[in-house]
């Protein structure tokens, strides 16, 4: 009961305020931008030719359009409103695929971004981690030293960056993967080996671009980490009662460095999920990042708001669920 109180419930309760203060951000940004959604919708449909319209035909639009994005009354009317329609999982309809809802856009585009984010946390973590632990623990040797020296020269590249010089590389250069899309064009969505293959053919360079800058981040760190511990007197102490060196690194060594790694990880989330967003882009793959940059150029109020509250509601989760599970890997907490 007392870890209850002292450990769960806090976390639980900064877990709530932290998802209401990124929704009101994520509320007031877009109404702080000189852009109107609504003024933008009128603008094209007087392009083709909605001046011939009558006045009173496209004022009542343009009512019905502020209804739809949430813009009728003061601030304070409109927040309400925004998390009465968000409790019910009504973020409108898009203006940049209208009338489809912004629900259904992010539920389709969802999966494609969680699947390539859980797999780059995934692999960067666990390959950065041990390359780090085993250039720390054997500093001396060659090899570790080659492999620092690679880390740091990949780790400063930014995402883009990367994510250019591999299309440019392997889809241009050296046409060994697809340069854009998530699967290829008249392949029918299934579960079949034929287009599971295919998914993952479009989603390795994204994920390659983003695996490198991970574990070059993954690998100094635990470098770092593990070069302490080497020198602390409970390692020395082991390596003069003669323990083998393979259990000295990873019963003594590495597992001790893990501990913030595992706290790392959580911090680490935010940054790889806007590293994606840019990765998308670049390789036009279907998941929320290019969705978000549709949205941002055609001033798609809804659709924003609805990956940026997604967004936040999903990296504030994974946060939580790291945290909590925390004591499983450090026994001190559960003891306190």
């Amino acid at each position: 009961m007392n870890f209850l109180k002292r450990y769960i419930i806090p976390r639980l309760i900064q877990y709530f305020i932290v998802i209401f203060i990124g929704i009101t951000v994520v509320f007031l940004v877009p109404r702080l931008t000189p852009l109107d959604p609504v003024v933008t919708v009128l603008n094209r449909m007087t392009a083709y030719g909605a001046q011939y319209l009558d006045p009173s035909a496209i004022e009542k639009l343009k009512e019905t359009m502020m209804e739809l994005y949430g813009l009728k009354g003061n601030v304070l009317e409109q927040y309400l409103k925004f998390w009465g329609r968000l409790f019910k999982g009504d973020f409108g309809p898009s203006l940049s695929i209208f009338p489809t809802p912004v629900i259904s856009i992010i539920m389709n585009s969802l999966p494609w971004t969680a699947g390539l984010l859980i797999t780059v946390a995934l692999l960067s973590w666990i390959i950065g981690n041990i390359l780090g632990g085993l250039a720390g623990y054997y500093g001396d040797r060659n090899w570790a030293k080659i492999l620092g020296l690679l880390a740091m020269t990949i780790y400063p590249i930014p995402y883009y960056i990367m994510a250019l010089v591999l299309l440019i590389l392997f889809a241009y250069v050296f046409p060994l993967f697809p340069m854009t899309g998530g699967y290829s064009v008249g392949l029918t969505p299934s579960f079949s080996l034929e287009f599971i293959l295919n998914v993952l053919k479009h989603a390795f360079l994204p994920a390659l671009s983003l695996i490198l800058i991970g574990i070059g981040w993954w690998f100094l760190s635990m470098r770092s980490l593990t070069s302490t511990i080497v020198s602390d007197d409970y390692v020395v102490y082991a390596q003069i009662m003669g323990i083998p060196s393979r259990r000295i690194l990873f019963q003594y060594v590495m597992r001790n460095a893990l501990l913030p790694q595992i706290t790392n990880l959580a911090l680490q989330i935010g940054g790889i999920f806007s590293g994606s967003l840019i990765t998308e882009t670049v390789f036009s793959y279907p998941g929320l990042g290019q969705m978000l940059y549709m949205a941002i150029n055609n001033g798609d109020y809804n659709l924003i708001m609805g990956i940026a509250v997604f967004s936040i509601v999903g990296i504030a989760t994974a946060a939580l669920l790291i945290d909590l599970l925390y004591p499983l890997f450090d026994p001190r907490v559960r003891y306190r």
